[in-house]
């Protein structure tokens, strides 16, 4: 068997479209497919199955036998015993077609049957009405006839749904042994449910299967769970300790506010009359070309450009060239960017590295306190990377240091976060994982994101307001 789906569009019922889909599934393979909710896991499956119109593209390969376990496939066949068992037509209470019946309708192998219905320990049930059971036993109960259906492609969605553990653990048993026979694909949300003999994993994100790997990619497919723990798990943002510049804010008053700036260098006015108020709880994406001054703006805000006192800027409360020192505008503010990723040079753990927030500095050369190393493990848990807590932050990818980097940053709850250009020189599956962070970082609500990047694609959910920049003219937020 080999399927193979080449440039595919489908659509369902113009509810919902895939596109650009290319998959191929070989003998052997068995394929898990994964994402958020709403990605279109189920609907890549159902293709398969043949459901969906296919708009565009080649789908050729799909087997004679397949066989389909879906919330939708049971919903269906539910809705149309009701309405086979109407009463209202009828001049006897209708007892519906029993468990025995739907199996056998099944045209499945009856020893096969015999067997499931002991390993599911479903004997008490076959001779009541299938409308009756229970959305647990509707599923055991299509399991069953679709295993028995002995098909070439069994396609499962969220087959371990509302099993107990024995019998989660038996069906998973079961399908392994299967496995061997005939290709299998399912969709987990669950990564701690992801059975051993499937040997790829494919991730759904808007409509488009944007990653595929083979499990015995073992870096890849860690990239992928991680980034599936970040897309898809409910994850709090962990408290802090830290006193918040919100206790400096009158009301009303906002973070930060740049009045007519001007940003010379000789004659050449890099920024000129440019105006920005930005807000508590805000969440603001900066962009604009090379040479537009966006790296001046910044550093105006942190402090760290010398013409911050030559122009009208508040921030924190704080007017600049009050006799404020910049280090009480620093400690309000968490930074990211690639050049601080190139200066952290220092071999020291992944736990030390966020608790080094805490002081600001490369490196960790004060003994943290337990509230510290408390407040660090929880930000790895929400990282994905518990397990590697005690290695050194040298030996981490290139995009898990950025990840690292932006906990570092949040840790203290900075009432302001700056993340420039965070995502540059990533691939594509950490990109993905740096913007999932900032996508909960935004939602928690703990800090107001200001995020520089030039990129549209990039675009993150909660930030909605938008400044752009042009060289030597600021143009107006929309």
């Amino acid at each position: 068997m080999n399927i193979k789906l080449e440039n595919c569009n489908f659509d369902f019922d113009q509810r919902f479209q895939l596109e650009a889909v290319n998959w191929q599934i070989e003998a052997g393979q068995h394929w898990v497919v994964t994402g958020a909710n709403g990605s279109g896991k189920s609907a890549l499956v159902a293709t398969l199955a043949g459901f969906g119109d296919q708009l565009v593209g080649s789908f050729t390969g799909l087997p004679e036998k397949v066989a389909l376990v879906s919330f939708e496939a049971q919903a269906e066949l539910i809705e149309q015993e009701r309405k086979k068992d109407d009463a209202d037509i009828l001049d006897v209470v209708a007892v519906g077609t029993t468990v025995s019946e739907i199996l056998a309708q099944g045209g499945g192998d009856a020893l096969i049957t015999k067997e499931l219905v002991a390993k599911f320990e479903l004997e008490y049930l076959l001779d009541r009405a299938f409308r009756a059971l229970s959305t647990g036993e509707t599923r055991k109960v299509l399991l069953i006839r679709a295993i028995a259906s002995e098909p070439q492609l069994l396609i499962l969605d969220e087959p371990f749904d509302g099993l107990d553990s024995k019998t989660l653990t038996m069906l998973q048993e079961y399908l392994e042994n299967l496995s061997k026979g005939i290709n299998i694909v399912m969709v987990l949300n669950r990564c701690d449910e992801f059975p051993e003999f499937m040997t790829h994993i494919g991730y759904m994100q808007q409509g488009s299967l944007i990653h595929k790997v083979a499990r015995s990619d073992k870096e890849a497919t860690r990239e992928l769970l991680q980034l599936l723990h970040l897309k898809t798990s409910h994850l709090e943002i962990p408290e802090t300790d830290e006193v918040s510049a919100s206790q400096l804010l009158k009301d009303g008053d906002p973070l930060v506010k740049l009045t007519d700036i001007c940003v010379k260098y000789d004659e050449l006015r890099v920024v000129e009359d440019f105006n920005w108020t930005i807000e508590a709880e805000e969440h603001w994406q900066l962009s604009g070309p090379n040479g537009s001054g966006k790296t001046a703006v910044l550093s105006l805000i942190t402090g760290d450009h010398p013409q911050c006192y030559t122009n009208n800027i508040n921030v924190f409360g704080f007017q600049r060239g009050n006799g404020e020192s910049i280090w009480q505008i620093k400690q309000f503010i968490g930074y990211v960017s690639t050049a601080l990723q190139w200066e952290y040079r220092v071999g020291t753990s992944l736990k030390n590295v966020i608790i080094s927030g805490f002081y600001d500095s490369i490196g960790l050369y004060t003994k943290s306190t337990d509230s510290q190393r408390k407040i660090a493990d929880q930000w790895l848990a929400v990282l994905g990377m518990s397990d590697r807590a005690d290695i050194s932050f040298n030996r981490l990818s290139f995009g898990d240091q950025r990840l690292l980097l932006i906990a570092r940053a949040m840790v203290k709850h900075p009432p302001l976060l700056i993340l420039d250009e965070p995502c540059l020189g990533l691939d594509d599956i950490n990109r993905q994982l740096v913007l999932a962070l900032i996508e909960k970082i935004c939602a928690a609500g703990k800090s107001t994101v200001l995020y520089v990047n030039h990129h549209s694609e990039d675009a993150i959910a909660g930030i909605e307001k938008h400044k752009k920049m042009v060289k030597n003219v600021s143009n107006i937020s929309h």
